[in-house]
């Protein structure tokens, strides 16, 4: 059939966690095809992924092909299924039922594990293939606050938009002028990572007050 002869879009998935190791993906095969419908995963024996991951929801994430208008390729997305926790998408926080479209590369962290998802698109619109590598160290460097959970009260995303009142000067780079645009994303993590992870946390709280109430 001319579905057999249009290559698979390929997602080449790395898997991470600190403290377990391996032992948290003990059921993840080497391997997993799936035809166009939502790719579960999570802890549950339902779900197309399962990983053995304490706290992590039964249904965690869902992996969602789709079309774009006009595309002929398969784009993907990833769905937050958990009430209880955040996920973070290229530093993205998504909340409950919050999705986010995935670019080529993409680092994605939840419940401690840390994973990369790196896509190879194919011409099928009939099925993808999932190739998974267990590995032994982190895959993600990044500030604390996107390690653990106990941050999902907090808007990470909103002081990263460049507006100038959210840059955090206070932090001990009062000297260099205040980037402006999406470039400096990136830099300004590594910069609160290295000033202070702890004097970021107040600086957001202060500068959102409703945050503290608003649970994930």
């Amino acid at each position: 059939s001319s579905s057999m002869e249009s290559s698979l879009t390929v997602l080449r998935v790395s898997l991470y966690h600190p403290t377990l190791g391996t032992a948290a993906f003990i059921n993840v095969p080497l391997e997993l095809q799936h035809d166009t419908s939502p790719l579960l995963i999570g802890r549950g024996h339902d779900t197309h992924l399962q990983l053995q991951v304490p706290h992590l929801s039964r249904r965690h994430l869902s992996l969602e092909p789709y079309l774009e208008p006009g595309s002929t390729l398969l784009a993907f997305c990833l769905k937050n299924l958990s009430r209880k926790s955040c996920v973070w998408v290229n530093g993205l926080l998504l909340r409950f039922l919050e999705q986010v479209p995935l670019s080529v590369t993409n680092r994605i962290s939840f419940s401690n594990i840390q994973m990369t998802i790196h896509i190879e698109r194919g011409t099928s619109l009939e099925a993808f293939v999932c190739c998974f590598h267990m590995s032994p160290s982190p895959l993600i460097y990044r500030p604390k606050a996107e390690e653990t959970d106990e941050w999902e009260s907090i808007p990470q995303g909103q002081p990263l938009l460049g507006s100038e009142e959210r840059t955090p000067v206070h932090l001990g780079f009062s000297t260099s002028p205040p980037r402006l645009g999406t470039a400096h994303c990136s830099q300004a993590l590594e910069e609160e990572q290295k000033y202070s992870s702890r004097g970021s946390c107040q600086t957001l709280l202060s500068a959102s007050p409703a945050a503290e109430s608003k649970a994930c």
